[in-house]
């Protein structure tokens, strides 16, 4: 500590006092998914029913092949169904066999022309590669209650040892059944799905049958490659039945938007082709090391070869998450919308000083410096330090007390601009609006919400955070008017308030005389098409904040018709097409607002008034006569062939964790548009 003040003071003493600004030369833009651009970027990525002329300038999270059971499928959902060969023999198969000049009978040897490779280990890290069949069942999100057809889709994954196998969390989204294949092997293994991190896109596999593990040697991890390190992808693209092959360099190393997830984490770009059904395989370096696993691709008309892959850093924290906790639980996040701070009059606005401000702060400190200049000429660095930390705690530092806070904690940190900060995370507690984080656990924060990352380089912010795990503590240095300040904060996953997934695999549903209650969410939105979800719950599915845990927007998906529910089948959202009245939310039942969806399942299970009233968005109403709409339900559920008015998880006690006080103070209730967490292009989540 002695050490580091005195030469903090040392440089003071010089003539000239060099400062250095922590700016790339690249300007950082933001990739969060709150943004409109990256939100198409997501949407596409995942939405499987969108018309492929949207596709362009987007990221790809499809590298899997599919093979629909469907009559016919399109590949919207860039998982590429398999195509079986067909027509005549390529010239390169006619060519063997051919008679030669001299008319002699060749004869051809199959054992001939299967060549061991010359290195045994880049053999050893091919039979580690093996192929998955998955076979998938999504829910319908428009009729809760019922599963899609199924379709089959192929991928590739690779041995870990412990008996694991890793692949990416898309490979097997909504499965049923999981088949695995290694190479030169025609037996298809049993794999069961232990855990899949949606947010990094990583599922992990197992496979109890000693005979698919006999001879299998499990790849090695590699550290984060450098920029222009050849990187080789192996997989089980589509084209063909056996292992690819294909080579490249490391274009560009930084925080990329995982388009399955929707997250923002550290991922390595290469230009070696991806295509449908690498996705899981692995990405080796020179050395025969894995460096990470190829997850997805950015297509577009201006560029090609653009392939991303899951670096290790990310895989051994997924690994480490599901050995540490039993189970996946994801990466943290800080929970805050910031802003940068590139501007000179909002840094002073905000009373962030630049480095000339320093500088002139240092002035109040020419009566310090005058004495320390005397302490040099004493005879030993020992008696300055001494004197100097005596100094420290005469009148001198306590007159001074401003500008040497300045000095130590402003200087070289320009820092980024809370804008927002989620009420369910754990900074709401110590972060306002208008602070300027300027370190994170004393890594100092750029203005362009950067910090030092290896050599001469520079990385997001976000990267920081997601080498924590949930629950861990971060240290924040932050500047509130003026006065710098050091909190902690617990970190723990996000909170969204529209899931991008529906864990279970089933979404909730709720059939009161016949009008189908649902949670909004992503699926739901890419099921219904955004024209047709309208405009103020695609808003709020982008742009809203949840306000406590587990909170929902509870919609009317539908209007099952029936003498009971007469008059309000307008309301459906086939009718409503041609009205404004599309899906709207409810806020209300019987004058209590609406937190989630069990929550209001609770509410009219313990109703005894003689009527239901329901109060949505825009004013509309709902009354049902209770007794009729308790009456009705046998029937319309018959008429209907609907197995049960609500869904299994509605059928549990229902337990209020939150205090009703507190939502009352939140002002909820009513439609959440001052919630509203309005993006643009400069501003990111943390």
């Amino acid at each position: 500590m002695a050490t580091a003040v005195a030469n903090c003071f040392f440089s003071v003493l010089t003539s000239s006092v060099k400062f250095r600004c922590c700016v790339s030369s690249q300007r950082y833009l933001a990739t969060s998914h709150h943004s409109i651009a990256s939100v198409t970027c997501k949407a596409v990525a995942n939405h499987k029913r969108r018309p492929s002329s949207n596709r362009d300038r987007e990221l790809k999270e499809g590298v899997s092949q599919k093979k629909s059971l469907r009559k016919s499928k399109d590949d919207d959902d860039g998982i590429s169904g398999k195509r079986k060969a067909g027509g005549s023999q390529s010239a390169a198969f006619k060519s063997i066999g051919a008679q030669r000049k001299d008319k002699k009978e060749f004869k051809f040897d199959i054992k001939e022309q299967q060549v061991e490779p010359n290195n045994l280990k880049d053999a050893a890290f091919l039979d580690a590669v093996v192929k998955v069949y998955c076979t998938h069942t999504e829910p319908d999100y428009s009729l809760p209650w019922q599963k899609q057809r199924q379709y089959t889709s192929t991928g590739s994954a690779f041995m870990i040892g412990n008996g694991k196998l890793l692949t990416n969390a898309h490979c097997v989204e909504h499965h049923t059944q999981v088949k695995v294949k290694r190479r030169g092997d025609d037996t298809k293994y049993v794999a069961k799905v232990l855990a899949r991190g949606v947010d990094c896109d990583i599922a992990l596999l197992s496979v109890e049958s000693e005979q698919f593990w006999e001879g299998a040697e499990p790849l090695e991890f590699g550290c984060l490659p450098r920029l222009q390190d050849a990187v080789t992808v192996v997989g089980y693209p589509l084209g063909g039945d056996t292992i690819s092959v294909t080579k490249g360099v490391v274009s560009r190393i930084e925080v990329t938007s995982y388009a399955h997830g929707s997250s923002d984490l550290l991922g390595i770009q290469i230009d070696a082709a991806i295509n449908p059904g690498n996705s899981g395989g692995p990405a080796f370096s020179d050395q025969g090391e894995c460096i990470g696993v190829a997850f997805q691709v950015y297509r577009s008309e201006e560029v090609e070869n653009i392939g991303y892959v899951i670096p290790t850093a990310v895989v051994s924290h997924f690994l480490n998450d599901y050995e540490k906790n039993g189970r996946y639980t994801g990466f943290p996040s800080l929970g805050v919308l910031l802003q940068k701070l590139e501007n000179p009059a909002l840094r002073a606005c905000l009373q962030v000083h630049s480095n000339e401000l320093v500088a002139a702060g240092l002035c109040q400190f020419s009566v310090l410096r005058a004495k320390i200049l005397g302490m040099l000429f004493m005879a030993s660095w020992k008696q300055y330090l001494e004197a100097l930390l005596y100094d420290l705690k005469s009148h001198l530092y306590v007159a001074n007390v401003q500008a040497w806070n300045i000095l130590l904690n402003v200087c070289e940190k320009h820092g980024v601009l809370v804008r927002r900060v989620e009420p369910t995370s754990d900074a709401n507690r110590v972060l306002k609006e208008g602070d300027v984080i300027v370190s994170f656990d004393d890594v100092n924060v750029g203005c362009e919400g950067t910090v030092p990352f290896r050599s001469n380089e520079r990385i997001a912010f976000r990267y920081l955070i997601s080498q924590k795990f949930a629950g861990d503590v971060a240290e924040l240095g932050i500047i509130r008017a003026g006065s710098f300040m050091k909190v902690k904060v617990v970190l723990n996953p996000r909170v969204h308030l529209v899931p991008y997934h529906v864990d279970g695999g089933q979404p909730s549903y709720l059939i009161i005389a016949g009008l189908v209650f649902t949670p909004l969410s992503e699926p739901l939105i890419e099921e219904e098409c955004e024209d047709s979800i309208g405009l103020k719950l695609l808003a709020k599915s982008r742009y809203s904040l949840a306000r406590f845990k587990g909170e929902q927007i509870v919609i009317l998906s539908q209007v099952l018709a029936n003498e009971v529910n007469f008059g309000y089948e307008e309301m459906s959202n086939q009718q409503a097409r041609t009205k404004k009245n599309k899906n709207l939310q409810v806020l209300k039942f019987n004058g209590t607002p609406i937190k989630n969806i069990r929550h209001l399942a609770h509410l009219v299970d313990s109703c005894k008034n003689k009527y239901f009233v329901f109060e949505f968005e825009d004013n509309y109403v709902v009354v049902l006569e209770r007794e009729a709409a308790s009456a009705s339900s046998f029937h319309i559920l018959k008429d209907y062939g609907i197995p049960s008015e609500r869904s299994s998880d509605l059928l549990e006690p229902y337990v209020d964790s939150l205090d009703d006080n507190k939502v009352a103070v939140q002002d909820f209730g009513n439609s959440p548009v001052s919630n509203l967490e309005i993006g643009f292009d400069g501003l990111l989540w943390a």
